[in-house]
C-alpha cells in the first residue's frame, strides 16, 4: 500500500508539480519505447475527439464534515497557512508503483477517498478572522498535449480520465485550482513538518463524527463478509500447502469486492505461526487439528477501516486445552469492554483485561508467584504471554490517531464517538519452558472493534461469533 507519509517536498516544504515533461521517457521505459513522436502523429492523435460534457456531481456525503474539521484546524491555527499535501505515487520496482493511498489527514479534511489523485495539496489561506481552502491538483491535459497519450504515469490512455476542476470542486464542496499555481513559502505550517499541526490533526480524528462511525460499521460488515469467505473455503485451505495463503487470498477478494483493499496486511496464522503477532508471511499450511488466528479488515472506499481478529479451529472443533485458552482470552475481551463508558481513562481498559490474563496464567502454574504479585507494576510476568497492547484507536489509519499526545491517548479520558479496539490474546511459544507442554504452539486473539457511546459501548463486531460454542456453530453451518 503507498506509504502515506510520502509528500512532495523541497527545502521550502511542499513543492508544486512540476512542469509537463511529456517528451522525456517515463522511467525505465527509454530502452522499448515505441511512441510515436512525430509532428504528423501528434497532429492526428490530438484530432477529432467528441467534445467534453463536464457533468457536475453532487456534494458527496462527507463534503460536510470534512468542512465542519476545516473550521476547527482554521480556529486553531489563526493567521497561518496550513498546507496538507495528499502524497505521491511510491515506486515499487522499475517503472511500477504501489498502489496510491492518500495520506489519512487528507482525506479527513477533503473527504476525498479513494479517488483522491496523487500530488494534490490542500492549502487553508488565512483571511480575516478565518480561512479559505483551496484544492490544488493536476487537472486532465488537453488533447492539443501528448501527455494524454505519451505519459503512463498520469495520462488518461493508460490510467483513465482524470477529474476536472469544476467537478472536483463540486463533488467536495471546496474550491479547486491548477496544482502549478500552488506556490510554498517558507512560513507554511506542513503535515508532517510541522508537529503542532501533526499532533493538532491526529488528535482532531480522536472523537468520530456519525459519517465516520457509519463508514466504520460499513466496514466491519464487509469484514464479517469475509470471514465468512474464509471458512466457506475452509476444505480448499487446509488442501493447500500454503493454505495460510488462501486465507489472505480469500479475504482479499472480499475486499475488493465490498471496499477499496484491506486496510493493512491480513494475518493468516495457523498453528505455531499464531504465537508471532504480526506474521504476515502467510506461506504456511493450515493443518487440521490446529488453530487459525486471521487477523484483518476491509478498507471502504471512504477509507475508513476495520481491525478485526477471530481464532478459529481448522478442524470444526476446539480441543480442550485449545477451547481454556481461548475462553480465557474471550474472558479478558468482556472484562475489558464491561467498564468501557465515557470518562474512565484509556489505559484501563487495558488493566481490566490484563487481570483476567494474569488469573488464568497463575492458575495454569505459568507465573513465579500469584496474579496479583505479576500484576505489580515493577513485575508484569503475565505480559511474557500477551506482551501488545489490548486496545488502539481505529479509523482512517488501523492505528489511528498514532500522533495524539499521550495524555490525549494513553492516559486520556473516553468521550463518546471514540473508536477503538479491544484485542487481548495469549501466545504460547513453541519452545516456552515456563508453559505446560499441551499450550505450546497455541496462540489465540479476540479482537472487536469499539464505539464509545453516551452511556457505555457498543461492540460493532459483535456480529461476528466470538463465544467457542458459537465459533463452532459458525464453521459448521459454513462447511455443511
Amino acid at each position: 500500500m503507498q506509504n502515506a507519509t510520502e509528500t512532495i517536498q523541497s527545502a521550502n516544504g511542499v513543492a508544486p508539480a512540476s512542469e509537463e515533461t511529456t517528451s522525456e521517457e517515463p522511467r525505465g521505459t527509454s530502452n522499448r519505447s515505441t511512441t510515436p513522436a512525430s509532428t504528423e502523429f501528434q497532429d492526428y492523435i490530438g484530432s477529432n475527439w467528441a467534445d467534453r460534457v463536464d457533468v457536475l456531481p453532487e456534494p458527496r456525503a462527507q463534503a460536510p464534515f470534512a468542512a465542519q474539521r476545516r473550521e476547527r484546524v482554521s480556529a486553531a491555527f489563526v493567521g497561518k497557512r496550513v498546507v496538507v499535501p495528499a502524497g505521491s505515487l511510491k515506486q515499487r520496482s522499475n517503472d511500477t508503483d504501489y498502489p496510491f493511498r492518500a495520506h489519512s489527514a487528507f482525506v479527513h479534511l477533503t473527504g476525498w477517498g479513494a479517488d483522491s489523485e496523487p500530488d494534490s495539496v490542500l492549502v487553508l489561506e488565512p483571511a480575516g478572522t478565518g480561512h479559505e481552502a483551496t484544492l490544488y491538483f493536476r487537472e486532465r491535459a488537453d488533447r492539443s498535449s501528448n501527455e494524454f497519450y505519451a505519459n503512463p504515469a498520469i495520462g488518461e490512455f493508460w490510467i483513465g480520465p482524470r477529474p476536472s476542476l469544476a467537478q472536483v470542486a463540486a463533488d467536495l464542496g471546496i474550491a479547486t485550482a491548477p496544482i502549478d499555481s500552488f506556490q510554498p513559502t517558507d512560513a507554511d505550517l506542513t503535515v508532517e513538518q510541522d508537529a503542532e499541526l501533526t499532533t493538532f490533526l491526529s488528535e482532531l480524528r480522536l472523537v468520530k463524527d456519525s459519517f465516520e462511525i457509519e463508514q466504520i460499521r460499513l466496514a466491519v460488515d464487509a469484514t464479517a463478509r469475509g470471514f465468512s469467505d474464509v471458512i466457506a473455503d475452509f476444505p480448499r485451505i487446509t488442501a493447500s500447502e500454503r493454505g495460510e495463503r488462501v486465507v489472505e487470498g480469500v479475504f482479499y477478494t472480499r475486499a475488493r469486492l465490498d471496499g477499496n483493499a484491506v486496510g493493512y496486511d491480513t494475518i493468516a496464522a495457523s498453528g505455531p505461526h499464531a504465537c508471532i503477532l504480526h506474521w504476515t508471511r502467510n506461506d504456511g499450511p493450515v493443518v487440521p487439528g490446529d488453530l487459525m488466528l486471521v487477523d484483518a479488515g476491509v478498507e471502504v472506499d471512504t477509507l475508513y477501516t476495520a481491525d478485526i481478529t477471530r481464532t478459529l479451529p481448522s478442524s470444526g472443533r476446539f480441543t480442550d486445552v485449545q477451547r481454556a485458552v481461548y475462553e480465557a482470552v474471550r474472558e479478558a475481551a468482556d472484562a475489558a469492554f464491561a467498564i468501557v463508558r465515557p470518562g474512565i481513562v484509556f489505559r484501563d481498559v487495558h488493566a481490566e483485561a490484563m487481570k483476567v490474563i494474569a488469573k488464568h496464567t497463575a492458575a495454569w502454574g505459568m507465573l513465579p508467584g500469584t496474579a496479583e504479585e505479576s500484576l505489580e507494576v515493577t513485575r508484569q510476568f503475565h505480559r511474557r504471554y500477551m506482551v501488545h497492547g489490548t486496545s488502539h484507536h481505529l479509523g482512517l489509519d488501523v492505528h489511528d490517531c498514532a500522533a495524539a499526545r499521550r495524555e490525549m491517548y494513553h492516559d486520556g479520558e473516553l468521550k463518546e464517538g471514540m473508536v477503538f479496539t479491544i484485542e487481548p490474546g495469549l501466545y504460547f511459544q513453541p519452545d516456552d519452558l515456563t508453559v505446560p507442554e499441551e499450550f505450546r504452539g497455541i496462540g489465540v486473539r479476540i479482537e472487536d472493534d469499539i464505539l464509545v457511546t453516551a452511556t457505555g459501548a457498543e461492540n460493532l463486531s459483535a456480529a461476528i461469533p466470538r463465544t467457542a460454542d458459537e465459533v463452532e456453530d459458525w464453521i459448521a453451518g459454513l462447511n455443511a
